[in-house]
């Protein structure tokens, strides 16, 4: 009993911290869905972001690809391509730059009625027979200015170290964040063109073959509307690229989620934060309900403990501790109800005592707790031996009992012997203990009208001591005028 209080106690327990789990669960779940959620909101805002950005750097190099083979591109076949490439695309502005040779300056701002704003290239030297510039030749944009020609791109520090690479690497390159020509904040993408037909596999082939480039400008504020356009109006949102914060607010999102996306070369960090983050009100509800439960149910298991002990102390007046079998007080008031019972009923029962043979060894040289083990093991064996309508009792020591009712001799002394077998079968456990046998003794009751308990325990006990007399491991039924061996007429 005191076991049981103790699991519903841990029960009510387990049911009050588990309402409290659960509410924790589910607001971490809650959250987890939510993050989740914004993860993927902020990936695909990202990946609509990209291609975009691809789509168009993508055409960019189709068209460097295009001016490479018609080297004698002029304003209108630019013009034609530029104006395709910004129809419908994140790209603001975008640009023919021409590698001119220091000789060829003369005939490059003859030819296109223009000169070249700035000087010989960083790091290129003085200016002279080997100088290069990098003119803007052509340019397209979406603003109504006049677009800026004979502006030489290789002179500026945002972005001629950009050009160098594109021009080695052979794939379109960007900038970062910088002033644009031709008005606003954005980025620029390079891409090299190179003389149709010449080798390009080594950085100094590249260098040698180059024509110019393809140039396409992007605006951040386009980048972000390719971004935005599938975002809650109401998320927070950041365009992170080198670490910089260039769209949205400057604090640092503590509960956002990021996702990248590439513009060329370079990669771009996107940052949501969703304000509508889920709160508490459930959870606490769950929690609150669970712990007014477990308080009802302790308090309904206290009241169930109280009379479990009473029921469990009067279990314990006629329970055999050892075995669980029914004591000997216990036995005696069942078979007194049996005696009434035959004598109401007229019919025959019979009482079986038994007593096994030699027990006292297994004490003396196993101890005690063996020869508890096989008393244990021994009432196993008479509960697979016995009906449900049969009583079974440890009288003490390895003496038990059996009340068989409603059964005639004949039967009587069948079970008696069927259970004399079932012991002398049995193989203690742990192969210490040699098998034991037992000396059974039947008594008859019911057909005597004034039989009491204490003589019908005296037969049986008579009987049982005669199997004993006679050699053991055997069975005896008690007769009025004789006891005689097992086998014979009783």
């Amino acid at each position: 009993m005191r076991t049981r209080l103790w699991i519903s106690l841990a029960a009510v327990l387990l049911i009050g911290v588990g309402s409290v789990v659960a509410a924790l669960v589910v607001h971490s779940r809650e959250t987890d869905d939510f993050h989740r959620v914004q993860r993927e909101e902020a990936a695909r805002a990202a990946h609509q972001a990209g291609s975009v950005a691809m789509l168009s750097v993508g055409e960019l190099s189709a068209a460097a690809t295009f001016f490479q083979v018609d080297r004698n591109v002029d304003r209108h076949e630019f013009g034609v391509v530029a104006r395709s490439l910004l129809a419908d695309r994140t790209l603001e502005a975008a640009a023919f730059i021409k590698r001119v040779p220091a000789a060829e300056r003369a005939r490059f701002e003859r030819l296109h009625r223009v000169q070249i704003t700035s000087g010989v290239g960083l790091a290129r030297g003085p200016a002279g027979p080997e100088a290069v510039y990098y003119p803007v030749s052509y340019a397209v944009s979406k603003l109504p200015t006049a677009p800026v020609i004979g502006y030489d791109v290789g002179t500026d520090p945002n972005r001629a170290p950009y050009l160098d690479r594109a021009r080695d690497s052979g794939k379109p390159v960007s900038t970062p964040v910088v002033p644009l020509v031709l008005g606003g904040v954005g980025i620029n993408i390079f891409q090299a063109i190179y003389r149709d037909g010449a080798p390009t596999d080594t950085v100094a082939e590249r260098r040698h073959a180059l024509v110019g480039f393809t140039a396409g400008s992007f605006k951040v504020g386009d980048l972000a509307a390719a971004a935005l356009g599938s975002l809650d109006k109401r998320d927070k949102v950041q365009l992170v690229v080198d670490r910089d914060v260039v769209l949205g607010p400057d604090e640092t999102l503590e509960d956002a989620s990021r996702a990248p996306f590439s513009v060329a070369d370079r990669t771009w960090m996107l940052v949501i934060e969703d304000p509508s983050r889920p709160g508490i009100a459930l959870p606490l509800l769950l929690g609150i309900v669970g712990l007014a439960l477990a308080a009802v149910l302790a308090a309904l298991i206290f009241v169930w403990s109280r009379n479990e002990r009473m029921l469990e102390l009067q279990r314990e007046a006629s329970e055999d501790p050892l075995t669980g079998l029914k004591n000997r007080r216990r036995f005696d008031e069942d078979l007194r109800l049996a005696l009434a019972r035959a004598r109401r009923e007229r019919t025959t029962g019979a009482l079986l005592m038994l007593d096994l043979d030699h027990f006292k060894q297994v004490n003396d040289t196993r101890g005690h707790p063996a020869g508890d083990q096989l008393i244990v093991e021994i009432a196993g064996v008479l509960r697979g031996r016995t009906r449900e309508s049969d009583t079974l009792a440890r009288l003490g020591g390895d003496e038990f009992a059996v009340i068989l009712p409603r059964c005639t001799v004949g039967e009587a002394r069948l079970a008696a012997e069927a259970i004399a077998r079932a012991i002398r079968e049995h193989e203690p456990l742990g192969g210490e203990i040699d098998p034991v046998t037992a000396c059974v003794g039947v008594a008859m009751f019911g057909d005597r009208a004034r039989t009491n308990v204490a003589a019908i325990v005296s037969e049986a006990d008579a009987a049982m001591y005669e199997a004993k007399d006679s050699g053991r491991d055997g069975v005896r039924v008690f007769d009025r005028h004789a006891v005689v061996r097992n086998g014979g007429l009783s």
